[in-house]
């Protein structure tokens, strides 16, 4: 709700394209500064006490948007603050809740676990994009921002009320520089990470950034108001959602480089059919196939990712993956401003649709000719 919301009022305040795509990328800048540090944290200290303290810092980010925007105060620069502290919690919060999630299950259940917190997720975003273009219309943005805050308090209550095994105190590294280097040599030498990583990054700058548009699409392509934008978020998080369940449900039977690069090319495939159809219904079928896609390509990645690796080292390696998911985004976000505003939407859109599909094809060809073990 409080992203839909966000992106409405920027778009609304300003009427800028580029200024959607610099609030986005301010929110998720942080992550290049700060999620390798977050990932090392994650390691050294109990992970849940982490994921406890950024959600706080969350929980209170939300209610200052709140009082801002109901004071009538809000300006433009209290948005790009916000979304860059919001960003700076999320870097210490995104490593550790990834991570977290073979402590609380098992390296068989990963799969599962993985699909379901997606599940989650994409569960919210068929609803809380679509409560919040009513909210929107009907009693005002505030609200989003007020139930955002509120809604924290459930997750941290939930977080005090688990019972987890006893934390195993690492040893206290000689500096934390060292410490984060330790990780990404261990990247680097591992063959299938790596390439995991590096098609994600090219996913993160040139096929994510299309929800950054969003708010644009809306308006000036399809000329629809809060409701019918919430609707778009929602068919996409539909979709999402379908594909987090049929991952649960077959990501353990069907071969994990057919779900990526199947999912890959689907996404992509459904962003430039995106780019040229105008009729809202068709719109909304894209976005729902690919979130599908998305979800498919995301859940798989970072499932054979975090069982890739060893226990030791999953914090900071999920830091790395935390910089490239959320590093790269910032990139895609100015990216995609400046390319629409000189080219215009649609084309932005077809460009990065291109862009991801050749991806997935030179990482296949890689994989094809020399098999990671």
């Amino acid at each position: 709700m409080q992203t839909t919301a966000q992106g409405w009022l920027v778009y609304q305040l300003t009427g800028s394209k580029v200024l959607l795509g610099t609030v986005a990328a301010v929110g998720t800048l942080p992550m290049l500064v700060f999620s390798l540090w977050g990932g090392s944290v994650a390691d050294r200290h109990p992970k849940r006490t982490v994921i406890f303290y950024t959600q706080i810092g969350m929980m209170l980010t939300a209610f200052v948007f709140a009082a801002l925007v109901g004071s009538g105060h809000i300006q433009t620069w209290h948005i790009l603050v916000l979304a860059a502290l919001g960003g700076v919690a999320m870097a210490f919060d995104m490593p550790a809740r990834q991570a977290f999630m073979v402590e609380m299950t098992s390296r068989e259940d990963l799969m599962n676990a993985v699909s379901l917190n997606s599940s989650i997720v994409n569960g919210a975003r068929v609803v809380g994009p679509a409560v919040a273009g009513l909210l929107m219309a009907s009693v005002g943005i505030t609200w989003c921002f007020i139930l955002n805050g509120v809604s924290f308090i459930a997750v941290i209550v939930g977080l005090l009320m688990m019972r987890l095994p006893k934390f195993e105190t690492q040893p206290k590294p000689h500096s934390t520089g060292r410490h984060i280097l330790e990780g990404f040599k261990y990247v680097v030498g591992h063959r299938r990470v790596r390439i995991l990583l590096l098609l994600f990054g090219v996913v993160g700058i040139f096929g994510w950034s299309y929800a950054v548009l969003l708010p644009a699409y809306a308006t000036d392509i399809l000329h629809v108001g809060e409701s019918g934008y919430g609707v778009l978020l929602s068919a996409n998080g539909f979709g999402a959602l379908l594909g987090a369940l049929t991952v649960a449900t077959y990501g353990s039977r069907v071969r994990p480089r057919l779900m990526i690069l199947g999912g890959l090319w689907l996404f992509s495939a459904m962003l430039a059919l995106l780019a040229i159809v105008r009729w809202y219904p068709l719109v909304l079928l894209c976005l729902a196939v690919g979130g599908w896609g998305m979800i498919l390509y995301f859940s798989t990645t970072n499932t054979l990712i975090q069982s890739s690796v060893s226990n030791a080292m999953r914090g900071r390696v999920m830091g790395i993956w935390a910089l490239v998911f959320g590093g790269m985004m910032p990139l895609g976000g100015i990216e995609s401003g400046f390319l629409s505003h000189a080219v215009g939407v649609p084309w932005t859109i077809a460009v990065g649709a291109i862009i991801c599909a050749g991806a997935g094809l030179v990482t296949w060809w890689m994989v094809r000719r020399n098999p990671p073990t």
